[in-house]
């Protein structure tokens, strides 16, 4: 993986901009810490930070190919997985290739195909690619949104980056929030609404959408860009013709080529395995593969904390810890296994490095946990397959059958706001209005759901769960997954987004998902015979947290300092007594169900420290 950045005007000659350019692109040296590159021509200028995974000698960046007279330059973050297929296509077309990275593979079948190229594509990717020809810039982002991608309009032009700090360090970009990236900061959280970039006028590319940046004919002199964008991908319903063992065994079928398509590299690769289903498949699927290769055992990795063996204690919500299950999963399949322990000092000290990662307040030690997490895996890897979003894409979460949720107005994860908003101060209710854009921004939701008719009315509430879950809370934790790992240099993989699964269990009728009246049925059905029927039949468990009470007093130590300190920027923003109240009476026992697993006390403390350190590391300016 890769960060990009990127700027196209036509106002201003850009070769005398090349320092702004290369700032942009220099705080994104994490994403990619092996090679850097810039390229620039009047208007148009591109940085790249490189992590080399494939063709370490031909997947140099930003790339040039050459038409005629006319150049294409792409900078590009992402993996596609059907490269040869692509690459044979291209050749018989008469294309020739200088490497065999999917870098070169990506920008000819653009000069091949045009924007229309992107439907072509199984993978995940974020890119740009100057047309000299057109004189545009052709921007597209992969149709889940695995990999980020933000812009801005300034002063006719436009600036790009994977992240929002590249943006924010072009003096065009600064750092203002208005009332609407308030109520995305502080109502939506880390489910930010698609599309948007929380900063004032900054956008997000959303996923399965391209975008052109060319000349208006209309704007006169001196010329501005303007952008036209399209969608080329987005969910279907239809009816599902397939019977239960058919279902099944075509569920099978793409998880297992998923997960084999996305083991392509040139440095090490792992899985992360948790003991639960979706790890356990992709790490299982992994590991034959690997056998069928003649190469050693999968090295896989799980997460604990330190303590945990004392201070865990079961509960509906989590009823087993993982170590169990990591430890029958590795020795079922003959994994070569590592453990990695987090303390607790460390976990608390990182939820501000978490933050600087996403460029935002994120999911607390969530957040915190994942950075350090990746730390430790890159050591030894370099890319990793992960389990995430099989949830979504399969319905695991307890809102696709609990009655309240289903029978709520608005989003499954939000239905608590009320005990968030009663920390807030009356300014800041009053300028974000917080069950109003709540509710705006669920009923836009809604409006997108692609209806199926015939459906039952309990049919057609679980295809808008499921579509929720999938264009709402989905991102939110692909946006965790990309800027923790790749803080570190990690590449983490996701083979349950792939678009062909995705699109397949869309359209699974409730009644089959649920099959054996169990969360995830038809994948259990699937992976019969693939894993011990005991882990088939495993209960879901959430991503594990720390249980040591350590942690408490450290975040709320924290808040409660923040609370006294008069230079801090999070006071205009809560009820001082009412948050002081809450983290010396109620945070310890407090259980808010948020963000798909219950949000205890200590995440609620922590997430407002989370706010502070952004306020103040940011340098963020309210103009609400």
């Amino acid at each position: 993986m890769c960060g990009i950045a990127g700027w196209v005007d036509w106002r201003r000659d850009l070769t005398h901009e090349m320092p702004t350019v290369e700032v942009m692109g220099s705080t994104l040296a994490c994403r990619g810490p092996d090679e850097r590159g810039n390229w620039i021509s009047p208007h148009a200028a591109f940085s790249h930070r490189r992590l080399v995974v494939v063709d370490p000698a031909g997947g140099h960046q930003p790339m040039v190919r050459s038409r005629g007279p006319y150049r294409f330059v792409l900078v590009y973050n992402g993996e596609l997985y059907n490269t040869e297929e692509l690459r044979h296509e291209l050749f018989a077309r008469g294309h020739r290739f200088e490497g065999r990275s999917d870098t070169e593979v990506l920008l000819l079948a653009y000069v091949e195909w045009g924007p229309r190229c992107v439907e072509r594509f199984n993978g995940i990717f974020a890119f740009g690619i100057w047309d000299e020809e057109k004189q545009w810039l052709f921007a597209a982002r992969d149709r889940l949104g695995v990999k980020p991608f933000f812009y801005a309009e300034r002063d006719g032009g436009l600036l790009f980056g994977s992240e929002l700090k590249a943006l924010l360090a072009h003096p065009l970009v600064p750092p203002e929030v208005d009332a609407e990236g308030l109520a995305e900061v502080f109502v939506m959280g880390p489910a930010r609404t698609p599309g948007h970039g929380v900063f004032r006028g900054v956008r997000e590319l959303e996923p399965g959408w391209w975008m052109i940046f060319e000349r208006d004919p209309s704007a006169g002199t001196p010329p501005r860009g303007r952008i036209r964008m399209s969608r080329y991908w987005s969910l279907e319903s239809r009816p599902h013709e397939d019977d239960l063992p058919t279902t099944a065994e075509r569920v099978r079928s793409l998880v297992e080529d998923s997960v084999s398509r996305q083991l392509v590299a040139d440095v090490p690769v792992c899985t992360l395995l948790s003991g639960g289903i979706d790890s356990s498949a992709v790490t299982a699927f992994a590991q034959a593969e690997f056998r069928r290769r003649g190469m050693p055992p999968i090295r896989t990795y799980s997460i604990d904390y330190r303590g945990n063996e004392q201070h865990f204690r079961p509960s509906e919500f989590q009823p087993h810890s993982d170590g169990p299950w990591v430890h029958r999963v590795s020795e079922f399949l003959g994994t070569d296994h590592r453990r990695v322990v987090i303390d607790t000092p460390e976990l608390a000290e990182a939820l501000r490095w978490a933050v600087r990662a996403r460029d935002l307040p994120g999911m607390a030690d969530v957040d915190s946990s994942l950075l350090l997490f990746s730390r430790a895996i890159k050591q030894e890897s370099t890319v990793a397959l992960s389990g995430e979003c099989a949830d979504e894409v399969f319905g695991g979460y307890p809102w696709f059958w609990r009655e309240e949720d289903l029978r709520a107005d608005t989003f499954p994860w939000a239905r608590w706001l009320a005990g968030r908003v009663r920390l807030f101060s009356r300014d800041l209710v009053a300028t974000v209005q917080p069950e109003q854009y709540l509710r705006r921004r669920y009923h836009e939701a809604l409006d997108e759901v692609p209806r199926l008719e015939g459906e039952s009315p309990e049919e057609a509430r679980l295809r808008e769960i499921a579509y929720l879950s999938l264009t709402r809370f989905m991102p939110t934790l692909l946006d965790r997954k990309d800027r923790m790992s790749m803080a570190v240099g990690l590449e983490v993989r996701v083979p349950y987004c792939d678009h062909r699964l995705v699109e397949y269990v869309w359209n699974i009728p409730w009644r089959m998902k649920m099959h054996e009246g169990r969360e995830k049925g038809i994948l259990r059905l699937a992976l019969k015979g693939v894993l011990p029927d005991d882990v088939v039949a495993r209960r879901k468990s959430p991503y594990p947290k720390t249980y040591d009470p350590a942690y408490l007093e450290a975040v709320r130590d924290w808040v409660l300092g923040l609370l006294d300190d008069p230079s801090s920027p999070l006071r205009p923003f809560v009820d001082r007594e009412l948050v002081r109240r809450f983290a010396v009476e109620e945070a310890g026992s407090v259980h808010l169900p948020w963000f798909g697993q219950l949000m205890s006390g200590p995440q609620l403390l922590a997430y407002l420290a989370q706010v502070d350190t952004w306020l103040r590391d940011y340098h963020v300016r309210v103009r609400a």
